[in-house]
């Protein structure tokens, strides 16, 4: 089901509450999560020799330096999108294929982190308060989680312009990487298409449940 499905069926149901947690919590990801994805992209390519997104003023968590309007819009409306990629420049990267892959792999990683820290808040809360007020923070900080394992599973797809195609290219022969980024735009618009008619959603809710079962087992042993 899309999140604009999600958010319908909760005023149909009288779920008002649940629909601003919703909303709240998108925005929560949209305004942070994604900018520090994004900063975590530039921060790496910085390590790794490449101070281009310094330079553009990508190392920052203002979202308004990150946002990518159709990418936001797709988190609204299917819970997985992307921002404005931070520009690289791998030939100022000490080792080119390894560093291209570190930054690729950098944003994911701030995800999966954002989302192991909302688990955490969540079972905290959980355990010590069960007023509406906290059930409602509960609640926010579960979804929050869930929408940045789903970055993090969508953003590692091995299809371009993500980031698991970064990371897949690393391996591939350089004549086979340039001729797939040569339908790059093509692929994009392919693969919104796809996230359209919802071909995507079961394996990415597949593989976010099992990702989120895998961060979530450290909170649970904790809390029970």
């Amino acid at each position: 089901m899309s999140k604009i499905s999600q958010m319908i069926e909760l005023v149909k149901a009288g779920d008002y509450l649940g629909f601003m947690v919703m909303i709240l919590s998108t925005c929560f990801v949209v305004f942070c999560c994604l900018p520090i994805h994004e900063m975590a992209h530039g921060l790496i390519a910085y390590k790794c020799g490449d101070d281009t997104a310094k330079l553009k003023g990508r190392l920052t968590i203002n979202p308004f330096a990150h946002l990518d309007i159709i990418g936001t819009i797709m988190i609204f409306l299917f819970g997985i999108g992307y921002a404005n990629p931070v520009p690289v420049n791998p030939a100022r990267l000490k080792h080119p294929r390894r560093d291209m892959a570190l930054i690729a792999l950098a944003g994911p990683v701030s995800n999966l982190l954002m989302g192991f820290v909302s688990v955490f808040i969540y079972y905290i809360i959980a355990a010590v308060s069960s007023s509406p007020v906290g059930n409602a923070l509960a609640y926010f900080f579960s979804y929050a989680a869930q929408i940045n394992v789903m970055l993090a599973v969508f953003n590692l797809l091995p299809i371009p312009p993500l980031d698991g195609s970064k990371i897949f290219s690393s391996i591939l022969p350089d004549k086979i990487y340039f001729k797939i980024m040569k339908y790059d735009r093509y692929i994009m618009i392919g693969l919104m298409v796809i996230l359209f008619t919802g071909l995507l959603n079961v394996p990415i809710a597949w593989l976010s449940s099992k990702m989120l079962d895998l961060i979530s087992i450290i909170p649970r042993l904790i809390f029970g």
